[in-house]
């Protein structure tokens, strides 16, 4: 995935500010179903939070490898919540049109 401008990061930042976060992050960390359920919502949505209830020391670390490993952006850490973007590869199922 093409890097974000930060124009880009600050316009998915603001329309992900009412998102609920759809998966946690626990005790077992990053597992093959945690994947599975990231990469399930990122299709379905696009746009998503994922809360570190544990290893929040290691938050920014966790996140870069979810993003690297699925191919998505990490487009801010606000907390214990990483905020992740992949736009979906069929045009007519994408949700978010990034501004220029």
């Amino acid at each position: 995935m093409e890097n974000l401008s930060s124009f880009q990061r600050q316009y998915l930042k603001g329309l992900a500010h009412h998102l609920k976060p759809v998966v946690q992050i626990g005790k077992n960390g990053l597992t093959d179903q945690l994947f599975d359920a990231v990469d399930i919502a990122l299709n379905a949505h696009e746009l998503i939070k994922i809360k570190f209830l544990d290893f929040q020391e290691q938050k920014k670390e966790l996140s870069q490898e979810i993003a690297e490993r699925l191919n998505c952006e990490r487009v801010a850490l606000v907390g214990n919540i990483a905020i992740l973007y992949r736009q979906h590869p069929d045009l007519a199922k994408r949700k978010i049109s990034l501004p220029a």
